[in-house]
């Protein structure tokens, strides 16, 4: 491990320090270790867009908006190769959240997560992707069935 030294204006020391604090992390090393981790994985899927990810897109909607959840759904199968699974869950009377899961290359799967959420009646939405590396082969375990692998970096 390499000990480095950098300099920080006071506002964002506040701000790391409340993160220390609200999160639990043992001193400023960690947390700035953890938060350099995170800013580069998010980086390289940025960068390249040809990278492996698993990603969640997390959204908000009006259930009654004119033919949304038939939208939704048909971008769902028109991208079946990227969408693992939807989570949906009814907020109030008016507005559902959903999570869909989503693996591929990262922008295939950033495209799909900005054609949810630039639909009309969805209000709030966010994507949060993490670097894999999705397994082609497939193999089975005693019988049990065959299946792939989704591996983090």
């Amino acid at each position: 491990m390499q000990r480095i030294t950098i300099t920080l204006d006071d506002d964002l020391v506040a701000e790391l320090d409340e993160i220390i604090r609200t999160r639990g992390y043992q001193n400023r090393s960690e947390a700035i270790r953890d938060l350099t981790r995170s800013g580069l994985k998010e980086a390289i899927l940025d960068a390249s867009g040809a990278e492996d990810c698993v990603a969640a897109v997390v959204y908000v909607f009006d259930h009654s908006a004119r033919d949304l959840s038939k939208r939704l759904v048909g971008t769902f199968h028109d991208n079946h190769q990227l969408v693992l699974s939807t989570l949906h869950v009814h907020l109030d009377h008016d507005h559902c959240m959903e999570a869909t899961v989503l693996k591929g290359k990262s922008a295939q799967v950033q495209a799909v997560a900005n054609q949810i959420i630039a639909e009309r009646g969805v209000r709030h939405g966010r994507l949060i992707m993490i670097p894999a590396e999705l397994e082609a082969e497939t193999h089975d375990h005693d019988g049990e069935g065959r299946h792939s692998h989704i591996r983090i970096k």
